[in-house]
């Protein structure tokens, strides 16, 4: 994988873990010793949008040519105490401003009237230090409160991110706005224990609960046993759905009290440094029958080539009632939204799916990264609608400034079917030209 997009997945990783309250990738020092520190953090996200298509996800859209803006701005304090065995003891607490402006988004989640600030993170952290020798530096952890939690690769678990606004449900599932940009997606309840280091043998034992109405405020157990090395990771997922608010679920949301997911996955490069290998295959247990997603991908970087580009491709499929659960934006664009057009506002939406992917990324310099992602989506019973489609993303990232990252992208997407056909796009099923412009940046 070339240098700029490891460091971008780093980065991406980063401010999932800022999320969750794990480290801090940037922040101003109010007080700092050996023993303790207390920082104020601020991130903020902005973006620009047009999609010359709509799309008929609400019921509620009109055919025309949208442009909104979105924004997102996350400030708060955490802090640290290191005791005499090494062992830390870590807290945050953050509130997110958010808002949409303009038309609205393409699929008419939001109407551009969307504002709120509200409480995101508030979370407490210990970690064990040298107290257990025989499970390594920091091997015991223990955490709890209102935080960010990811598993895997996303695939299952990243975060609570789903954000619609006031177009959809006469706004009863309005979060705020900002529906690209995701600002709010940690868990409101949360208790984990993780056990194990960065190496060999490691587990994590989570309790999580949504405050999210779009996710019907489901409630889960988790439960991973891990093995890491440096030629990569295999990992064990257990999920048993404890229960939703009816009042808010639909048919496959109600299914999830009660539900059992089981998963295994795997990523590294087997002890070669060019390749890329990941994959996950994940089945669930429901009452109206069992269902399964999995995918297979695998990349090469030509590190004698200039701009030493990746090569990737990507096969995956989402039976027909397979439920998405929490997935989200985790390796960067199209992990786990896979079409800037199709994932976020035209669907599939992760289930009732088979999705080629093809992506090429290189690094232009040290500061500027190129993508290009071919998407290719047939839906698998079109009783249910018709989703097939393609699409190709262009996108640029560009450190601007140690603390300002610039990501223009212009997509192309053209479904099979109109609305009229089953599918979700209004005014034809002729090609959609999208574009975005984000800004983001931390201090």
């Amino acid at each position: 994988m070339s240098t700029f997009f490891k460091q971008r997945r780093a980065y991406y990783a980063a401010c999932l873990f800022v999320g969750s309250g794990l480290v801090s990738a940037e922040a101003y020092e109010l007080y700092s010793t050996p023993e303790q520190q207390l920082n104020f953090d601020l991130s903020a996200n902005f973006g620009i949008f047009n999609s010359k298509k709509a799309y008929q996800q609400t019921g509620t859209q009109t055919a025309k040519s949208h442009t909104w803006r979105e924004g997102t701005l996350k400030y708060g304090f955490s802090g640290s105490q290191q005791f005499s065995n090494a062992s830390v003891l870590d807290a945050g607490l953050a509130w997110v401003s958010t808002a949409t402006w303009g038309d609205g988004d393409a699929a008419g989640f939001t109407d551009g009237s969307e504002r709120r600030t509200k409480l995101e993170d508030a979370w407490m952290r210990w970690r064990s230090g040298d107290l257990f020798p025989v499970l390594g530096q920091h091997g015991l952890e223990v955490s709890a409160g209102r935080q960010l939690l990811s598993v895997g690769d996303g695939f299952l678990i990243n975060g609570d991110q789903v954000s619609f606004g006031q177009g959809l449900a006469d706004g009863v599932l309005d979060r705020g706005g900002a529906y690209y940009l995701a600002g709010r997606s940690s868990f409101a309840e949360t208790a984990v224990l993780r056990i194990g280091g960065s190496e060999g043998w490691r587990s994590d034992l989570i309790w999580l609960k949504s405050d999210n109405r779009a996710q019907a405020k489901t409630e889960l157990y988790v439960g991973t046993l891990e093995h890491a090395a440096e030629q990569g990771t295999l990992g064990l997922t257990f999920i048993k759905g404890q229960g939703v608010d009816k009042k808010y679920a639909d048919d496959v949301q109600l299914e999830r009290d009660g539900m059992k997911v089981y998963s295994l996955r795997g990523q590294g490069n087997l002890g070669v440094e060019p390749l890329f290998l990941s994959a996950e295959y994940a089945w669930q247990d429901k009452p109206s029958g069992n269902n399964n997603a999995w995918y297979l991908e695998a990349g090469w970087t030509f590190q004698d080539v200039a701009w030493s580009p990746t090569l990737s491709y990507r096969y995956s499929r989402f039976s027909k009632h397979y439920d998405p659960l929490f997935y989200g934006f985790s390796r960067g664009f199209g992990t786990w939204y896979q079409g800037e057009v199709a994932a976020n506002y035209a669907g599939p939406f992760n289930s009732n799916a088979k999705v080629h992917f093809v992506g090429l990324t290189a690094d232009v310099s040290d500061k500027l990264g190129l993508g290009l992602q071919l998407f290719d989506f047939a839906s698998i019973d079109r009783s249910q609608g018709d989703f097939s489609g393609n699409e190709v993303d262009l996108y640029l990232e560009w450190q601007a400034h140690p603390k300002l990252t610039i990501m223009p992208l212009v997509g192309v997407y053209k479904p099979k079917k109109s609305a009229a056909q089953v599918g979700s796009q209004l005014a034809g099923n002729g090609r959609n030209v999208y574009s975005q412009l984000i800004f983001s940046s931390s201090f």
